[in-house]
């Protein structure tokens, strides 16, 4: 897949390059509160920017951070290229807005943003369709290299539950116990029958996470606060500079 749209926040001084297509194939997806049923359920764009338009877009524009989103970022066939772009002719900051870590030896590129979906090898595979091995090797290997990792976790009571996730904070914690983690409360998608954690149910979440962590973050958004996130956080508030 390729890039499709660009945005800039000015007020943060950073653009993000929003890619289309996923390589995980996770039900509780919360992209999926914004199109189709099957499948990577965004609805797919029109048409994708040529890597001419993506960098002119960027010249203009002059961020001193850019990020790169998806869907799943590292799908983009054109990701290292404009990563190192940014990096050799903008002399920006580089980061994965987020992943789910399937490639992170990406060159030019400065941070990572990690969703971690599963600890269990089975319940990972049947939730991604992807080894966890992967993931935690990538992140291994991303942390060894010096990159600036960050990671996160959506907590579904039933599903991915306290347990799947301590062993994932356990993981991490031996790494360096100040990898910022941000916990997320399962955001319910039509047609599963998950349910969202209680208040006091991601209570007990973070005082587990910050039993191991010591930068914890949290979000239990309903699903009409997901789909405006500008209400609640004005990074949110960005112009779309190339693309629709």
């Amino acid at each position: 897949m390729s890039f499709y749209r660009i945005t800039q926040n000015k007020k943060y001084d950073f653009a993000t390059l929003h890619n289309w297509g996923c390589t995980f194939h996770c039900p509780f997806c919360s992209y999926k509160l914004r199109g189709g049923k099957s499948g990577f359920a965004y609805p797919k764009p029109e048409r994708f920017l040529s890597v001419e338009e993506q960098k002119a877009a960027l010249r203009n524009a002059k961020p001193g951070k850019v990020y790169f989103m998806g869907g799943e970022p590292t799908v983009a066939k054109e990701l290292r290229e404009m990563a190192e772009f940014s990096k050799k002719e903008l002399g920006a900051y580089t980061k994965l807005g987020h992943t789910n870590g399937s490639d992170l030896q990406i060159p030019f590129l400065d941070a990572a943003n990690i969703g971690f979906k599963a600890w269990s090898d089975d319940l990972h595979l049947q939730l991604t369709g992807r080894p966890k091995s992967l993931i935690f090797d990538n992140f291994t290997r991303a942390f060894d290299a010096g990159m600036e990792l960050s990671a996160s976790m959506i907590y579904i009571p039933g599903l991915v539950d306290l347990d799947e996730m301590e062993h994932v904070l356990k993981y991490l914690s031996a790494l360096d116990k100040n990898i910022p983690f941000h916990i997320m409360g399962y955001i319910p998608v039509p047609g599963l029958d998950y349910r969202r954690p209680t208040t006091d149910e991601m209570k007990q979440a973070k005082q587990l996470c910050l039993s191991y962590l010591t930068k914890v973050g949290s979000s239990h958004l309903t699903s009409e606060e997901a789909l405006d996130l500008t209400a609640r956080d004005d990074r949110f508030n960005v112009e779309i500079i190339a693309g629709v």
